[in-house]
């Protein structure tokens, strides 16, 4: 089995592939010890047999080739689960592959369950099994063996069927329309822009005060573009512990950095220390009126936990009824907001989904809809006018 290693190959190959209507595309990459993902395969199959593993780590290749043919709009590029995959192609290539298909988002739509694996799905829909043993292996080592390979290429054969399925299960359900939304997502370049000053917004669940959240933004940006300059892993400059820890008890010294636990003996008289402290003054200087406060649960807070668990049971019996994953429906947070607030600007009251599952939900809330149990199915009933 055959690495392209080449610039000539490559553009070769790549050209074949332009003339295809499809090609299913996969990549191999290790972010274990780096920021950013290191790119060590491409895989590449098309309808017509036609297949190609790429070695991007090969000495003076340029991946201009494959670049032109993601962004090829005569040509659609099939993924399962891509968002890493196209994180990679946004931050090597400047683009994003245009026309796109992600088997993974097609199959909630299809009914397959929320998020199911790849291997689950070439069963399901390929009646194939892959042999998961090198799935873990060290992508970036050379050379890679044929059990690595031979795995790497399967990824790509096997979803040249598991599309052609699902997209005739779009077609005849007249469900292609739903994934634009989530496409849409993808397909965005401001989902793969890792800004430093929406940093804190994974860890501000756990904040409570504005001087809090404040001070946590400010090492939360600074710890991020650290990580971004050297290439490591966020961790690897401060964990997130460390960070919740900072913003928490606000140090303003280096001794009372020093005496927080999660802290390792001596840091504190770093310059990394002293970036720290200047960040926590940074955010102490902040107007509390300017600082954002993140959303909470709003039906906890509000007293509707009861009608949230109704909607919850309401949501899944409808996508049992209309095979459809719940996740692609409504999430958690969007069922909250429209126990507080039947107008809620939240995706299920809009579009398709609000036909599929707002309306109910509506009718739900009103007293116009039912639940019962019959034959160890839930069941939804419109109730007759007073």
């Amino acid at each position: 089995m055959k690495l392209i290693t080449s610039t000539e190959d490559l553009a070769s190959v790549c050209s074949r592939f332009a003339t295809q209507p499809f090609v299913t595309v996969d990549t191999e990459f290790m972010r274990e010890t780096t920021y950013y993902p290191k790119l060590c395969l491409i895989q590449i199959a098309a309808p017509d047999g036609s297949t190609a593993l790429v070695d991007p780590l090969a000495p003076d290749i340029d991946l201009a080739p494959f670049f032109a043919l993601m962004g090829d709009e005569s040509v659609l590029k099939v993924f399962h689960s891509a968002r890493q995959d196209l994180e990679i192609i946004w931050l090597l290539g400047g683009l994003l592959p245009q026309p796109f298909f992600d088997t993974q988002v097609a199959a909630m739509v299809c009914g397959y369950g929320d998020s199911v694996s790849y291997e689950q799905l070439v069963n399901d829909v390929a009646k194939a099994k892959i042999d998961k043993s090198s799935r873990f292996t060290d992508w970036s080592r050379r050379p890679l063996s044929d059990a690595q390979l031979s795995y790497a290429l399967s990824d790509v054969t096997h979803l040249i069927k598991v599309y052609e399925v699902l997209a005739r299960e779009l077609l005849d359900t007249d469900r292609g329309a739903w994934l634009d939304e989530e496409m849409a997502v993808l397909t965005s370049p401001d989902t793969y822009r890792a800004d430093p000053e929406h940093a804190w917004k994974r860890l501000s669940s756990r904040m409570r005060k504005a001087r809090e959240i404040a001070v946590l933004m400010e090492v939360a940006a600074w710890r991020e573009r650290e990580a971004q300059t050297r290439n490591v892993p966020r961790g690897r400059i401060l964990k997130d512990e460390a960070v919740i820890d900072i913003a928490t008890s606000a140090p303003r010294s280096v001794e009372a950095l020093g005496r927080l636990r999660t802290i390792p003996a001596g840091f504190e008289r770093s310059r990394t220390g002293t970036d720290i402290l200047a960040a926590v003054e940074r955010g102490l200087s902040r107007d509390p009126a300017s600082v954002p406060t993140p959303e909470r649960g709003r039906a906890r807070s509000g007293g509707n936990g009861a009608l949230v668990e109704l909607l919850k049971v309401l949501l899944k019996a409808v996508c049992e009824e209309e095979r459809v994953a719940p996740k692609i429906i409504a999430t958690v947070d969007d069922l909250e907001a429209l126990a507080e607030d039947g107008a809620a600007d939240v995706p299920v009251l809009h579009g398709w989904r609000r036909g599929l599952f707002g309306e109910k939900a509506l009718a739900l809330k009103a007293g116009r809809l039912a639940l019962s149990a019959e034959g160890g199915r839930v069941v939804v009933r419109e109730l007759p006018e007073a």
